[in-house]
């Protein structure tokens, strides 16, 4: 078994029991950016789907390369001059942090005639340079109507980033706060997620360093790379 094939199930197995614990799924997603083909492909060969990327170029030609039932996810800050370049590739955008991103991705989605489904980032952290959303922003997205101008795009969950702190409680407030609003807005952004032929319940919160209390929390979607991986290998060019 190759090392990324045996990092892969400790986490897989220690997720899995988190996950037990809390009483819900939870879906690994495995960050492979910056790491080469062959890594991802011991990855592939061990079970692994999902896989997550933020740089443009590289998602690109990993999705030409590599096999065709992988689910790339674009989990970096979205630049709306880079939507058309990953779009025809992804299978779901994490990073959806302003209004701006919504209006690009509608009329991507549109000339490629295909639906996208993305995660509403939420700005949960203390941190000023975390992206997203406020809570209110939030709520005024939380409706079917909000979503007329839309036909292209479903939302099936929320995003959201902690502080970079040592403080667990900190940390554990944050996500607490993230599971809340992803209740109040269930309902409604359900209803859209349904109209769409999808299911609302993404929760994605969590990585490497804190993971194991977001799934406490309520997250069903959590990001590892470097606990897979190894640390990551300096972008190429």
């Amino acid at each position: 078994m190759s090392k990324v094939a045996q990092r892969l199930e400790e986490i897989r197995g220690q997720v899995d029991a988190s996950a037990s614990k809390a009483g819900h799924d939870v879906t690994l997603v495995a960050v492979s950016k910056t790491k080469p083909d062959v890594d991802l492909m011991e990855a592939y060969d061990a079970g692994q789907r999902d896989f997550g990327e933020n740089r443009v170029q590289e998602l690109a030609g990993k999705a030409e390369r590599l096999p065709k039932d992988i689910r790339w996810h674009m989990i970096g800050h979205v630049q709306t001059n880079k939507i058309k370049d990953f779009l025809p590739f992804v299978h779901l955008v994490h990073g959806v942090d302003r209004v701006k991103v919504l209006d690009v991705m509608q009329k991507e989605a549109a000339k490629l005639g295909r639906q996208v489904n993305l995660l509403l980032q939420v700005h949960i952290a203390e941190e000023a340079t975390k992206f997203g959303f406020d809570p209110n922003e939030l709520k005024a997205l939380a409706s079917p109507k909000a979503w007329t101008g839309y036909p292209n795009l479903c939302p099936v969950g929320l995003m959201g980033m902690a502080t970079f702190t040592d403080d667990a409680e900190q940390v554990r407030r944050e996500f607490a706060s993230l599971a809340s609003l992803h209740q109040d807005v269930g309902p409604a952004l359900s209803e859209v997620a349904q109209s769409r032929g999808e299911d609302w319940g993404v929760l994605s919160m969590g990585m490497s360093g804190d993971w194991p209390l977001a799934v406490e929390e309520g997250s069903t979607m959590v990001r590892v790379g470097s606990a897979i991986f190894g640390h990551r290998n300096p972008p190429q060019g």
